[in-house]
């Protein structure tokens, strides 16, 4: 890819979590895709739920993990070829706002890509089922992540 192109981008990306096996388990989906930007979603499903004292509410490491990888690729969209490039997470800082249910939708913007590191930050929101008590959209976790850039040339 020498120019961005969204559809392309989000068609990589999405191949690039199908094929692995954590992301993929979560059946993590790519909604949107533009440069230096992403939404992602995991779809609630009882397996990713916490059991207990918090019965029925997304574990957080689902939240963490988005953020990490909502972050990380919206970093990788910025780079001049997205595709031969790479980036590894070197710092990710996650604060939990409020307990999770329903599906969770990530959107990461990229806030600096310098010539190793790279910077995202991620709001992560819980968009409630039918049964829920919320009847709409809520911010659940913010996050911020560095990750270290591989750049193709």
């Amino acid at each position: 890819m020498t120019a961005f192109d969204a559809d392309d981008a989000a068609a990589f990306i999405q191949s690039y979590v199908d094929d692995h096996g954590f992301l993929s388990f979560l059946d993590l989906e790519v909604e949107d895709v533009e440069e230096g930007e992403m939404t992602m979603r995991v779809p609630y499903h009882e397996k990713l739920a916490n059991h207990g004292v918090g019965r029925g509410n997304v574990h957080g490491g689902i939240a963490a993990t988005l953020i990490d990888t909502a972050g990380g690729l919206s970093v990788r969209t910025a780079l001049d070829d997205p595709v031969e490039a790479g980036v590894a997470t070197i710092d990710l800082n996650v604060s939990y706002l409020r307990p999770a249910r329903g599906d969770l939708v990530a959107e990461a913007e990229v806030v600096r890509v310098g010539s190793t590191v790279g910077v995202a930050e991620v709001t992560v929101e819980a968009e409630p089922h039918d049964n829920g008590d919320e009847d709409e959209a809520y911010e659940v976790a913010v996050g911020r992540g560095s990750f270290r850039v591989f750049r193709s040339d």
